[in-house]
């Protein structure tokens, strides 16, 4: 009963979530209007039929650079998490397998990065790098790349010493063929499952730094920028902060949702018995 409700959330959260991406990959056809054209005469107007969900200081529609700023929010980071999981996840392996003064040297590293909390961490790098999308997707990558490699490192060393390892090594198999075909499968639920409950993480990461202009840089379309463009017509126009507020908020809680979902559905065996 358990894990037929289970399947049913990781469904309903799944849809949501790929919905949530295709509404994004196809901004362009969705906005009714040009997300970056200015309208002297329509500046702050409420919500309504030409603009569903107000104009912002400049006239521009919020409803347009909403689904434009998806883009920048969801893709970005949804690319990063990747990135950022199959880098970590290598060096995890590698220093999990070999062991050794190497292992310790790059775990050392690592636990030097972790000391700091991510989001300070990538304020920093983000601040010395400067303002940019490219610039704040190194910072966020630089901060949130360790928890993988940890993770697999961890896995790796529990798996490695196992039976169908050492048969894999006596068969003659290489190690790149036992970290490929023998350990990897065995801990890609694991990463997976940490990767799309990081997605949220990852996303608010964008937008704090685009909030503290070290991130996407105006007049370009972004959930952080757009809040920190219109956090002073917060009285006077409040949907120009209350709309991708609520899109920021809501995205995050659907993939956080996604990932406790999948986690639930894929721990419901224990990762050694996975075995390929």
């Amino acid at each position: 009963m358990k894990k037929t409700r289970n399947d049913f959330w990781l469904r309903v959260f799944l849809v949501i979530a790929l919905l949530l991406v295709v509404g994004s990959l196809f901004a362009e056809q969705f906005a009714p209007n040009d997300p970056y054209a200015t309208h002297v005469l329509r500046m702050r107007e409420a919500p309504g039929a030409e603009y569903p969900m107000g104009t912002d200081a400049m006239g521009r529609c919020v409803f347009s650079r909403l689904l434009y700023g998806a883009q920048t929010s969801v893709f970005s980071a949804l690319i990063l998490v990747v990135i950022t999981a199959v880098f970590g996840a290598f060096v995890g392996i590698i220093c999990g397998y070999y062991s050794g003064s190497a292992d310790r040297i790059v775990m050392r590293f690592i636990d030097g990065i972790m000391a700091f909390p991510q989001m300070v961490l990538a304020i920093s790098v983000a601040g010395i790098l400067g303002g940019g999308m490219g610039n704040a997707m190194l910072a966020m990558g630089f901060a949130s790349w360790t928890p993988y490699a940890r993770l697999a490192r961890s896995r790796v060393i529990s798996l490695k010493n196992e039976e169908f390892v050492q048969a894999a090594r006596i068969s003659g198999c290489s190690d790149c063929t036992i970290m490929a075909k023998y350990l990897l499968p065995n801990i890609f639920n694991s990463l997976l499952t940490f990767a799309t409950s990081q997605i949220g993480t990852v996303m608010l990461g964008f937008a704090g730094l685009s909030f503290l202009g070290l991130g996407v840089q105006l007049p370009h379309a972004e959930w952080g920028s757009m809040i920190s463009e219109s956090r002073g017509m917060l009285r006077t126009a409040p949907w120009t902060v209350m709309y991708p507020a609520m899109a920021l908020v809501f995205t995050v809680m659907v993939f956080n949702y996604l990932g406790d979902a999948l986690r639930d559905r894929m721990d419901v065996k224990d990762i050694g018995e996975n075995r390929v």
